[in-house]
């Protein structure tokens, strides 16, 4: 088996592979994020899994293209929700 980083919650690698591909931009990293959110599963915690890679990844590269990513997400993620509208909302 191919070694693809410590975590369960990178079982493809996409966010270990991210950080070792020279030359990568803010662009790229968005659709590998996309690819990495998108095999997550239903009902995961999103704020622990994004916390997680940044402990294993962006801490020791704060200015790579990914971790400033894994930045909006977490706080995206974070951030507190309001309402979005709807019958009541119109009221």
């Amino acid at each position: 088996m191919v070694y693809k980083g410590n975590l369960d919650i990178d079982p493809r690698g996409l966010i270990y592979e991210s950080y070792r591909i020279d030359g990568i931009v803010l662009e790229e990293c968005r659709s590998i994020f996309l690819d990495w959110a998108m095999g997550t599963p239903v009902g995961a915690d999103m704020a622990a899994n994004l916390n997680a890679l940044m402990v294993e990844y962006g801490n020791a590269a704060p200015e790579h293209p990914m971790t400033i990513v894994l930045r909006e997400g977490l706080e995206r993620e974070t951030a507190p929700r309001g309402r979005r509208g709807g019958a009541m909302g119109r009221r």
